[in-house]
């Protein structure tokens, strides 16, 4: 096998130019006259290269480049081939966006009509001995998707486009938290292989236990080639470790077994090491290689627990509560997740270091699960090769979200190629734990007036239930499949009910308080959020309003929710105080997030083992926007991903409502369980933190367990309920994080305003690029954070969301991207650089 880059070939060189569809005076010529092109990418990443157009994320500028995605446009690469001897040539499209002709030296060698799968070509007799010329003509995005819908008849689908009538990333489209920008492009890599005698299909390496024991069994499909030489036979080696196996190839579809005793297996995030072995397949042509797969392989069980228990109440009906537990090599994971959605809205700007700093952002926050949404991506080798590596646990969902989706040609054939590819490409991986047929569209179908619409036309049950399950039983049989999320089980059983499966819990963003999370007693969250805005820094770099408002037209084109700041306002309940200008809206509403995720994660973790696991939305933004992202688009934490770090703590110590007063409740989710003493103390909010009652409880928490304990008169009844809190702190520096009860809400609390209940001091740190910011408390400190963004937006923090007692201490430490001022380490001890909630309840002067 000889494969040739289209990209990096002798000579090659891409050129964009457009075609038929709306085009702004100034760039008419790039009808007839090109621009340098950039292969993998996309037509919006060339038009920026060429400085041609402006950025699609600053200011208003989505609507003034809608037209983009109406114009058809052309990708022409001029490149050498060497033909060899090999006797046949394939061309190789990784990824096309997405419906296109591919013209190979002036004849047509195919049309596509996939951005999710690759596409493979026989191009003997045309590719050419020298000089060749490949031209990847796409169609308008817009336009092509309306006239697959007038094609197939118009489904139910979210957002504005008929993004469900073709496979195309639906959230290009738009969506909730993006940016539409509706992109073409050939945006993976193409190339030329040649080849002669056999080549690899596919291969797919599966890591087994079977009987205690490591076994490898790869599964390889193989063309053969009927013309080649005759008698040379072909075999497949395969190689883990230091042992190794060859087997003469007797079919098409072979299956190798290789024993690998005493290999380590490989485990998830806080349960063992996620052992990787390399492993190479090649399959052998006369005793020679010519064609190979190598990669690094882990050996482990997934399977999903759905069965009926008696740990919730028994349905209406007489039915019984259902487990959604994992459990990998036979040990229960209690899931601390996060739903991922692509990187960036201009999805070839996502490099390798992305993909580590977004797995930095899951594993610091003690996460241990990202679910893989269903309006995104089948991810990057980059991104599955990094969970593997991290321990991180996979959730993938199929892609298809929040619409009804045909089963007529030619829709179906697509699903199924797509399907097909994407398990036989993921199935080697060891962090792959489930597999889902997609999103929300079971519960859609029930809920939201599909029925009715649809009038008994196809809309994609039959991939849930038939399609999909029979692809993964077929290519990766050691990986669990559910039908959708949200889902029961149990036939009759409404898709979202708590009491089965996994659940989103929307009713809190969309129309209840925050508190409601704790009336739910789900099996297993696998969506619930709130919103909260992006950095400071991160939403004025494309926010220009003047005066900047939460309301200002540009503000609301970087807030793509259904009355998203109504919602943003609202949720402050009785919780905070309305903000009095901007920069309070601004951090108010993120605090106000970071509050309401955490309240649902440690309520549900109170709850283990009846809820079995969280996952949060989401962890990223794909744009700079007003969203449910923990880590906003330019890599900046927000608040609410440090209270999501604390409530994903192996070991959660956290305060609950148990019969109208809190109670003390310890997750240890952990091999060693946690023993240790914790000190609770009622305090006054003022000057002082006066102590007005004091116990201390014994805690012994088993491996993998939670307890619940009732707390003393002392501390768990308050003489002024405005006036105190409560606070639970393990005894020793190693311990959990304290845990803080409010009797009544910050708003209503009497706080100490900042400049009494606090001093701060900044310096630089010993490390060079480092500072360090103290901060002692003269009174009670909620929810001190940081945010060096203000000042240096290239700076970030280790630490947030911390709150501090009278005489108590913190130290932020901020790494920079340059030297700081004097005058800056000044404005780094005090507001808006420096905030609290005692900031919001501060008097005005």
């Amino acid at each position: 096998m000889r494969r040739t880059d289209l990209s990096t070939a002798a000579g090659a060189q891409w050129e964009l130019r457009a075609g038929d569809g709306p085009l702004p005076g100034h760039l008419q010529q790039l009808r007839h006259h090109g621009v340098a092109a950039t292969v993998p990418g996309e037509v919006h990443t060339d038009l920026l290269a060429a400085g041609l157009v402006p950025d699609p994320f600053d200011g208003d500028h989505e609507s003034l480049l809608a037209w983009v995605g109406r114009t058809d446009w052309s990708w022409t690469a001029r490149f050498e081939a060497d033909l060899g001897d090999e006797l046949h040539h394939e061309l190789v499209a990784e990824g096309l966006d997405t419906v296109a002709r591919l013209v190979l030296n002036g004849t047509e060698v195919a049309r596509t009509a996939n951005h999710h799968r690759t596409h493979r070509v026989d191009v003997t007799g045309v590719l050419r001995q020298g000089a060749n010329e490949l031209r990847v003509e796409v169609s308008a995005p817009v336009p092509a998707a309306e006239a697959a819908r007038d094609l197939l008849g118009a489904r139910p689908q979210v957002n504005h486009h008929p993004y469900n009538a073709l496979r195309k990333t639906a959230c290009s489209f738009g969506w909730d938290w993006g940016i539409d920008v509706a992109t073409s492009g050939v945006w993976r890599p193409v190339r030329v292989e040649s080849w002669s005698g056999a080549r690899l299909a596919s291969v797919r390496p599966l890591g087994l236990v079977e009987d205690g024991e490591p076994v490898l069994e790869v599964r390889a499909d193989v063309v053969l080639d009927p013309g080649g030489p005759a008698g040379a036979g072909a075999a497949l080696r395969v190689v883990v470790g230091d042992r190794e196996v060859t087997v003469p190839v007797t079919s098409t579809a072979e299956v190798v077994r290789l024993p690998a005793p005493g290999a380590a297996l490989w485990w998830p995030r806080g349960h063992g090491d996620p052992a990787l072995h390399e492993a190479r397949v090649e399959l052998l042509v006369g005793g020679a290689p010519v064609d190979a797969w190598s990669g690094r392989v882990g050996f482990r069980t997934v399977e999903l627990d759905q069965s009926p228990d008696d740990l919730a109440a028994p349905l209406p009906g007489g039915g019984r509560s259902r487990r959604f537990q994992l459990r990998v090599n036979g040990e229960d994971v209690h899931v601390r997740g996060a739903n991922w959605i692509p990187d960036d809205a201009l999805l070839t700007r996502v490099d390798d270091d992305d993909v580590r700093r977004a797995l930095d952002d899951t594993c610091e926050a003690g996460l241990n699960l990202l679910r893989v949404w269903g309006g995104g991506l089948y991810e990057s080798e980059a991104f599955y090769r990094a969970c593997d590596e991290r321990g991180v646990l996979v959730w993938q969902d199929f892609l298809l979200a929040c619409a009804a989706y045909a089963e007529e040609e030619p829709l179906r054939s697509e699903v199924e190629a797509e399907a097909r590819e994407a398990v036989s490409r993921l199935s080697a991986h060891a962090s792959l734990a489930l597999w889902c047929g997609g999103n929300e569209n079971l519960w859609g179908f029930e809920d939201w007036g599909w029925k009715e619409e649809l009038a008994g036309r196809s809309w994609g049950e039959g991939y849930y239930r038939e399609l999909f399950p029979a692809v993964v039983a077929e290519l990766d049989p050691r990986t669990p499949y559910v039908p959708g999320s949200p889902f029961s089980p149990d036939p009759g059983v409404h898709p979202n009910d708590p009491a089965q499966g996994p659940v989103h819990e929307w009713e809190v963003w969309n129309r209840q308080d925050q508190d409601r999370y704790r009336d739910l007693r789900p099996r297993f969250v696998s969506e619930f959020g709130f919103q909260g805005p992006p950095a400071w820094s991160t939403l004025t770099a494309v926010v220009h309003d003047e005066p900047l408002d939460p309301y200002g037209p540009q503000m609301l084109v970087h807030q793509k929710a259904e009355d998203g700041n109504g919602k943003l306002e609202r949720g402050l309940g009785e919780h905070l105080p309305r903000w009095r200008d901007v920069e309070e809206w601004h951090w108010a509403t993120q605090l106000n997030q970071a509050r309401a995720v955490a309240l649902g994660l440690e309520h549900w973790r109170s709850l283990h083992p009846l809820c079995s696991g969280a996952v949060v939305w989401q962890l990223n933004d794909s744009w700079p926007v007003v969203s449910w992202a923990l880590v906003d688009s330019a890599g900046i934490r927000k608040p609410v991903w440090y209270a999501v770090q604390r409530a994903s703590a192996e070991v959660l110590l956290t305060l609950q409502p148990r019969d109208g007063r809190p109670a003390l409740c310890v997750h240890a989710d952990s091999a060693h369980g946690w023993t240790g003493r914790v000190r609770l103390v009622r305090v006054g909010t003022g000057p002082g933190s006066p102590v007005l009652g004091e116990a201390v409880l014994d805690v012994v928490a088993a491996a993998r367990s939670a307890v619940e304990l009732p707390l003393p008169d002392a501390v768990a009844v308050s003489r002024d309920e405005r006036s105190e809190v409560l606070v639970a702190a393990a005894e020793g520096a190693a311990g959990p994080r304290p845990a803080l009860w409010r009797w009544a809400e910050t708003a209503r609390l009497r706080l100490v305003a900042p400049h009494e209940a606090l001093t701060a001091t900044a310096r630089a740190g010993a490390a060079p690029g480092t500072v360090l910011v103290t901060v002692t408390a003269r009174a009670l400190l909620e929810d001190v954070c940081l945010f060096p963004d203000r000042l240096d937006a290239g700076a970030r923090v280790d630490s947030g969301m911390v709150s501090l007692l009278a005489g108590q201490q913190h130290v932020f430490t901020v790494t920079t991207s340059r030297p700081w001022t004097a005058a800056e380490l000044a404005r780094a001890c005090a507001a808006p650089v420096l905030r609290c909630s005692n900031d919001l309840l501060a008097p005005r002067g």
